[in-house]
């Protein structure tokens, strides 16, 4: 009835019980999980880290990508080692990828070159993107970096993508509904002080959504401030469903559908 449609499912944080958060997901209802491909970063060997789980499990799908905290440490052995994982048959998208101008891990001018070299590259696999983007405070710098490149360079492609873990204003939401993208919710929608986020979910539209734990991190009310797992993914859809006047069920099959639809993909077993 479920998808957690974005987790980091290599995180130290699962070595000691993945297994067991493996099947508290299934428990839970979830019966797809996209698991996202960054791993460690470039020169690490880890890139490959989403497509190992959905080798092993049926139900896992995977990205592949360098993540913007660690575009300055991108080498062209990192590139040639994505365009290789972005051929596995369970690889249905690029990401996460995107700009963070908030922690500046990477100068800004890096993570728009690595940023505009992995939408190229997408564009060559024919696969979405996963859109990782923060501005820094009380800006909208990286929105508009993040909007301009992509008209520049992605939207004649066709393939759309996931703005990630949204965190903007009702005004972003709609910006990146008409670049052709969908939105996707985390935990951070059940915060108290998150009526912004709630704001931006009472006006996407039920066919343009998804729902995600980004695991371990930003774990839901009422886990707060422990780590977050794919399970707790039906929180997110409690609180939208109270946005929406629906029932959290209504919220999972329509998000649901909207993964398996947006990703051409078929029901999992």
């Amino acid at each position: 009835m479920y998808i957690d449609s974005h987790c980091h499912l290599d995180n130290k944080r699962f070595d000691s019980d993945r297994a067991d958060v493996f099947a508290r997901a299934k428990a839970a209802g979830i019966e797809a999980l996209l698991a996202i491909g960054n791993g460690e970063g470039p020169g690490t060997g880890t890139l490959d880290c989403a497509v190992k789980f959905s080798r092993q499990y049926n139900w896992v799908y995977a990205t592949v990508g360098i993540h913007p905290h660690e575009a300055a440490l991108a080498k062209q052995a990192d590139f040639d080692e994505l365009e290789r994982l972005s051929h596995e048959a369970k690889v249905i998208g690029w990401g996460e990828i995107g700009l963070d101008y908030y922690y500046d891990h990477s100068p800004r001018g890096v993570q728009q070159g690595v940023f505009v070299q992995q939408m190229e590259m997408a564009r060559a696999a024919k696969l979405p993107i996963i859109i990782h983007n923060r501005p820094s405070d009380n800006s909208e710098n990286a929105w508009d970096d993040l909007l301009r490149l992509i008209r520049e360079h992605w939207s004649s492609t066709g393939l759309g993508g996931v703005l990630h873990c949204f965190t903007g204003s009702a005004e972003n939401a709609k910006s990146v509904l008409d670049a052709g993208f969908v939105v996707s919710f985390a935990g951070m929608i059940t915060y108290p002080k998150a009526q912004s986020l709630r704001d931006a979910a009472a006006i996407v539209p039920l066919d343009r959504m998804l729902i995600e734990t980004d695991s371990p991190y930003l774990a839901p009310v009422p886990h707060r401030g422990k780590r977050n797992e794919p399970a707790y993914v039906v929180e997110v859809a409690r609180t939208i469903a109270e946005v929406r006047g629906l029932s959290p069920e209504e919220i999972g099959l329509q998000t649901t559908q909207n993964f398996y639809n947006f990703f051409g993909l078929a029901k999992s077993q």
